[in-house]
């Protein structure tokens, strides 16, 4: 799986004027489930995205996660991530999994995020979707999982 990681001080997604998930500080996740991902994989990203130290302590060092600050995460899923761009113009997205996998996968990390965190907003699964962030740092980190 790939994500990528958004310290924010707001952040939202919009479908068809409609704002669907929206958060205050925290961290925006852009994720992409891929060929060959597993249940296995999501609880290893999502383990390391709610206790990776990205936010500021008291010093204004980078030293404490999402769950030390209570913050929320808005999920969204993003298969573009998955682009392989070696190859001429045009980006292949045949790593990705197949959308019915993205979505089961996408649906699994979300719940596993409720279940071990407060806060968690999302987009909606393949939907045209806006979405409004600011970043705060800015701190955009990407990280990859694989089995």
């Amino acid at each position: 799986m790939k994500a990528v990681l958004q310290r924010v001080s707001e952040a939202r997604v919009t479908v068809e004027g409609e704002v669907i998930g929206e958060i205050g500080p925290g961290l925006l996740v852009l994720l992409c489930a891929e060929r060959g991902d597993t249940e296995a994989v999501a609880d290893k990203l999502l383990a390391k995205m709610l206790k990776l130290r990205i936010f500021a302590d008291e010093a204004g060092k980078m030293n404490r996660s999402l769950q030390d600050i209570g913050g929320g995460l808005l999920l969204v899923s993003q298969f573009t991530l998955a682009a392989d761009t070696s190859g001429g113009n045009r980006p292949s997205f045949g790593q990705a999994a197949a959308p019915d996998e993205g979505r089961r996968l996408y649906d699994y990390v979300v719940a596993q995020a409720r279940a071990a965190h407060p806060v968690v907003q999302t987009g909606r699964f393949a939907a045209d979707m806006q979405v409004q962030l600011v970043n705060d740092g800015p701190v955009t980190i990407p990280m990859q999982m694989s089995a």
